[in-house]
């Protein structure tokens, strides 16, 4: 296949396919130089690319899974560490959201009189909410609260 089908079939510029190629990730066939023609095996290797950057791998990690040949080569540990950093950020963000709806939602007359707003904004001053890393321990809980005779918020 030349660089424009492949290009076409994977959903990418070929720029990108002249990129991955110069950094190691994909190789052409014949002489350099001459029009880019790639195997099929190529659209598998792209795929396996776009997996890995969907996941958040830098292109020198996905490198190092690829054998020479483009066969794959995973690493399962770096893959389970970032999937742990995944579920990490995943429930970072869920926090956040729990609080934003709190806050949408909040029956205190004022945000300033409501706790788990104050909580919130004493989260975000400290820095605590840029943590990704640190994982739900890092935000305080956020969770709405039903109202009842004796709390307002």
């Amino acid at each position: 296949m030349d660089i424009s089908e492949v290009a076409k079939r994977a959903g990418i510029a070929a720029s990108a396919l002249r990129y991955y190629e110069k950094k190691g990730l994909i190789a052409s066939l014949g002489p350099e130089g001459a029009r880019r023609q790639f195997a099929p095996a190529v659209l598998d290797q792209l795929a396996l690319i776009a997996l890995g950057q969907a996941a958040g791998l830098s292109l020198d990690e996905i490198q190092a899974m690829l054998a020479p040949g483009g066969a794959p080569n995973i690493d399962r540990r770096l893959l389970a560490s970032k999937a742990e950093e995944i579920e990490q950020t995943i429930s970072h963000l869920q926090a956040v959201a729990r609080g934003l709806r709190h806050a949408a939602a909040c029956p205190a007359p004022s945000h300033a009189e409501c706790p788990t707003f104050r909580r919130l904004l004493k989260a975000a001053a400290s820095g605590a909410l840029d943590r990704r890393r640190e994982g739900p321990a890092a935000m305080p809980a956020a969770r709405p609260r039903k109202p009842n005779s004796r709390s307002r918020a």
